[in-house]
């Protein structure tokens, strides 16, 4: 099989491709952020109850993930192994959404819990479908260290922006979209009008991130394809445990703290401060009662406030954009300088270790420090930043590793194994989260006064239980082997025998 010997990536195909998980994390976002939230004061689901619903669907998981990747892997069709998949999952990957967002009318809780259960598992499955061949698809577009730390950092960029649209923009679109005339606001009906909006949008992207990418790096072609093998390869490959191990801590923590922090901002910050906070920056309609264009707009997607009820909604969102916008210029600006002077790994060490910090320091606040609780958002999201790119170049090198020790490829396996741990991140952490608050006593469905307790359990949800868990993510690193050095060496051992290999099919 003839390999492809350019390995340079043109701007606009990284740009293209970055669309693919932009899409994914207009779904990715809403779960870490908002799904327990939603299940517990929408959907009126006891948080025990809503989190177990987020665990079960990790089970599936556990089957679903690993036939993806051996799929994906044995795929053959004119557009490559890992692209057909993006177009092939983009229709039910946008109707899934809407139907996990959404309830048919139904009032028994069991089977409430039971819709959840089951419309959260399809979606996981056909995120899993989507998600598995698009992240391998970045690990096959080029073998260059530094194209494929740019194809990261531009798909991060895209995938802060979406981060940016569903943290800061969700809650206001869900007042809107179901506030009629008569000032009655539906959560269900903003609920599902909104999310539509998403998945339409996804779907437009994901579409766009197909026809856009190639796949230049293609397993060595007398590989033999063996499930049997392909296991037993990762699992023993050092790099890919260590970066399961990361992956499954980085993301239960970054799903306890972001579905905690709507909790922490509903039910610790106090609202009259936060009011007060919003009102010095022009978010408050008595300062601003016939502004101009940048008041209309504002006002357009409800992030003005007009009463102090509004607060939650409209401080959260300020607060998640904040994040949201740092974080944006972070990739930009911080991740591939890091990793190209420092390494990767070094790099991940150390921000890290600086992100579980400023996250154990939101125990600091009393509710009415609203300052020093955007003064640590942004400390935090600077730390972070650099992170995001890096952890799937990562995986991408792991590939690259397992090829290098055993002269053969399963990019697509490689990459469902470590999907599967942030899936799982995600489910533990939600459940978790979920859990402990139900320990400490917080009572579902929206209730506007939560006992002492259980704030005291929202702000332990939101601070020292999700730094601890970045701190072993840091550890996990400690245990990854791939250096700077021993990367740049072993691209140039893989590159020296995809020449060889390119040589032999001419002659």
């Amino acid at each position: 099989m003839k390999q492809i010997m350019s390995q340079k990536v043109s701007f606009g195909e990284k740009v293209g491709y970055s669309l693919g998980d932009c899409a994914a994390n207009l779904v990715f976002q809403m779960m870490m952020i908002f799904q327990l939230k939603f299940y517990t004061d929408v959907f009126g689901l006891d948080g025990a109850i809503a989190g177990s619903v987020l665990l079960i669907a990790r089970v599936a998981d556990a089957f679903v993930d690993p036939c993806v990747g051996i799929l994906s892997d044995r795929t053959h069709s004119r557009w490559g192994k890992y692209r057909p998949w993006v177009l092939w999952t983009a229709l039910p990957f946008s109707v899934f959404y809407v139907l996990a967002f959404y309830n048919p009318g139904i009032e028994d809780k069991a089977m409430v819990a039971t819709y959840a259960t089951i419309s959260y598992i399809l979606l996981m499955s056909v995120y899993s479908a989507n998600n598995t061949p698009y992240s391998s698809l970045g690990g096959v577009m080029s073998g260059d260290i530094k194209e494929r730390t740019s194809i990261t950092s531009i798909r991060f960029v895209a995938s802060t922006i979406a981060q940016f649209v569903v943290q800061g923009l969700t809650l206001p679109l869900v007042n809107k979209f179901g506030t009629d005339s008569s000032g009655h606001l539906d959560n269900q009906h903003g609920w599902v009008c909104t999310i539509g909006l998403f998945a339409a949008v996804a779907f437009v992207f994901m579409i766009i991130a197909f026809l856009s990418s190639r796949e230049r790096i293609q397993p060595p072609p007398q590989q033999e394809m063996n499930v049997k093998t392909d296991v037993k390869e990762i699992f023993s490959n050092i790099p890919w445990r260590a970066m399961f191990a990361l992956t499954l801590f980085v993301f239960i923590t970054l799903a306890m703290w972001g579905s905690a922090m709507s909790f922490y901002f509903q039910n610790y910050v106090d609202q009259a401060a936060l009011y007060d906070f919003l009102n010095k920056f022009g978010l408050v309609d008595s300062t601003n009662a016939g502004g101009g264009v940048g008041y209309t707009i504002l006002n357009s997607f409800s992030l003005i406030a007009h009463k102090q009820s509004d607060a939650y909604s409209i401080g959260f969102s300020l607060f998640n954009m904040v994040g949201a916008l740092v974080q944006f210029f972070g990739v930009i600006f911080l991740s591939q300088y890091l990793a190209n002077k420092f390494g990767k790994k070094s790099t991940f060490i150390v921000c890290l270790s600086l992100t579980a910090l400023f996250t154990a320091m939101f125990y600091i606040p009393t509710g009415n420090d609203v300052g020093l609780m955007f003064v640590l958002c942004i400390l935090k999201s600077l730390a972070y930043a650099p992170t995001v790119p890096l952890l799937w170049a990562m995986i991408g090198d792991v590939a690259d590793h397992i090829e290098y020790v055993n002269h053969r490829r399963a990019t697509g396996f490689c990459f469902s194994g470590v999907v599967f741990s942030l899936k799982a991140g995600l489910g533990i952490g939600g459940a978790f989260a979920g859990l402990i608050l139900s320990g400490f006593g917080y009572i579902s469905g929206n209730v506007a006064l939560q006992s002492a307790t259980a704030v005291q359990g929202i702000r332990l949800v939101a601070s020292i239980f999700p730094a601890i868990l970045f701190g072993v993510g840091v550890v996990a690193l400690f245990f990854y082997p791939i250096t700077k050095q021993f990367n740049i060496n072993m691209q140039a051992e893989l590159a020296a025998r995809r020449k060889n290999i390119n040589s032999k099919d001419e002659n």
